[in-house]
Parts: C-alpha cells; structure tokens; sequence
C-alpha cells in the first residue's frame, strides 16, 4: 500500500510517499480503507525528529498521523463490533513506526473505530476524533462542576474550538481568547467571554474573573504564563506533557490522548455530539496526500482555522 512517511527526519519535505506491506486486522481488530486523514500538530513531531528517541525502536520510514475516515474493509475473526464491513467509519490511531492515519489502509483496535457521523462527510469525519477526545480527556480530567469557570487557549484551533463546545455542553461558563479577526467564531462556538489573545492573556482573563477561573484548558502551549489566570486552587490541563510550577495551590493536569485511544464509549458519544450539532466539525482544506509536505507548511505557518485534511 501507499502512505506518506519519513525516512530521514527534517521539514516539510521530508516527507514523501512510501510502499509498505498492506496490513490485515487480526482478532479484536478492524481495518478501514482510509479516504480521509487530518493533519495534526502533533503529526509535525513525528517527522521533525522530535520524537526520534521513541521512534528509535522502529527502523524508518516512519508514518505520522492520528485521525483517519474511510470504509471498514476488514474485520478481524471474533472481533465485537458494531461495524460492518461497508460502513463509513472514522477512528483515532496511535502512530508507531509505519502504522500511523497518512496511509491507504490503518487497522486500529475495534474500540478505536466507530461510525462516521451521519451527517458528516467522510472528510469532516477525519477531523474529528483525536482533537475532541483530547478534549473530552482534558475537561474530564479537570472535573468542573456546571456552573464553575474554564478559560481556553486557543481557542480558534480545533482542540480548542472542541474545548469551548463541550465545556458549553457540560454547563460551564466559558471564558476563551481569540484574535480580533476570530472573535466571532469563538463566539459562535460558544465562549461567553472571549479576550484578546497574546503574552498576557492572563491579564486579560483575570480582569474579567477578578478572583481567578477555576481551571485553564492550555491549548495554545502558554504554561506557566497561565498561573496567574487561575484561583488558588484551581487547575490547568495541558497537551504535550508540560507540568508548570507549584503555585497557590494549583495542580497541573498533562492530558496524553493515548491514553483514551480505545475509549470507544467516548468516541461515540462524541460521534453522537456532531450529529446533534453540538459539535463542529471544521474543515480548513482538502489536499491529497501526495502533497503532505504542502499540508506541512501551511500547518505550520500559522493561522489555519480547522483542519487540514489529506484525501486518499
């Protein structure tokens, strides 16, 4: 089969289409032909050489990619599933060495594949089930009950944007910075406040919670700049493992989306979610997946609203 990975690590262009064996789901798994896989920050990682101590196990070419919408083409013998083969389908996929969502086929744990929304594409499926669950992690991991404060960084950004609707679902009052140019999507998206985004976003969200929020969903990597948005007390939760200073009592809570990837409860309720409209599902482009690098540079020049999503 065809994919996109990296053979030696470096930019954008490091990536290029490789020829892999096709993979064939064994007992408790399932293999989707992949039409759809979002491009992901985190996915940059992989192919920068940041991750190259994890991937030092694993001999290159290396597969990025955690998102992917498609057809169910193979079910393994004995798997408890609600799928069959045919449906549309999307899951979230823990990349490791040439498995990972860039290629033609992924096979995933039954729990990590559910049904595409039915109101979705197959395309705006692919955008949805590592961001929200990271966010469903990072709001279930703070506890707030309704009624309590969260404020979002990056809000505009699909974790974000993800953060703002299901805070907003759970009854928490939400309190999320923008650009001048995103104010009205955050907006629409939910936030009650939204403050200017920037170095002193802490600032600004105090002033408009003298005493503090009581917790910080991080989505915008701020750290410890965030403390001062936060009550004594209170909580942050935070992507890429960042654990911040000790301060007033707040505690720091790191959210590692592997960790749910076989939440399938979770991952169909946030099916669910966008079918009701409680969640959306943006779509920034379409490109296909020869052109990764292209995907590459655009993601990570900024400004990017939605995701990207490379079609197979």
């Amino acid at each position: 089969m065809r994919a996109i990975g990296v053979k030696s690590y470096g930019g954008p262009d490091a990536l290029e289409v490789v020829e892999l064996p096709e993979p064939h789901a064994g007992p408790g798994e399932v293999r989707l032909r992949v039409r759809a896989a979002a491009v992901n920050p985190t996915d940059t990682l992989a192919r920068d050489g940041s991750r190259a101590e994890r991937q030092r196990k694993d001999p290159p070419p290396y597969v990025p990619g955690m998102d992917a919408a498609g057809e169910v083409d193979e079910i393994g013998e004995g798997t408890d599933t609600e799928l069959h083969v045919g449906d549309a389908a999307m899951a979230i996929v823990v990349p490791d060495g040439t498995h990972g969502a860039y290629a033609e086929h992924v096979v995933v744990p039954a729990a990590s594949a559910v049904r595409a929304p039915s109101t979705a594409s197959i395309v705006e499926a692919a955008t949805l089930p590592m961001n929200a669950l990271t966010a469903r992690l990072a709001l279930d991991t703070l506890a707030l009950a309704p009624g309590q404060t969260v404020a979002v960084t990056g809000a505009a950004g699909a974790l974000g944007g993800y953060v703002v609707q299901l805070a907003k679902a759970d009854r928490l009052t939400v309190v999320a910075d923008a650009s001048e140019d995103d104010e009205a999507l955050v907006r629409e998206l939910g936030a009650d406040v939204v403050v200017r985004r920037g170095d002193d976003v802490a600032r600004r969200i105090r002033d408009d919670q003298p005493g503090g929020v009581d917790a910080v969903v991080d989505g915008s990597l701020q750290g410890d700049a965030l403390l001062d948005a936060v009550r004594d007390g209170g909580r942050i939760a935070t992507v890429r493992g960042h654990r911040g200073a000790d301060e007033r009592g707040i505690t720091w809570h790191p959210v590692l989306v592997r960790e749910v990837a076989e939440d399938h409860a979770a991952l169909d309720r946030l099916r669910r979610q966008a079918e009701e409209g409680v969640l959306t599902l943006r779509v920034a482009d379409t490109i296909p997946y020869e052109k990764a690098p292209e995907a590459h540079r655009r993601l990570e020049a900024g400004g990017v609203r939605g995701r990207l999503v490379l079609t197979f």
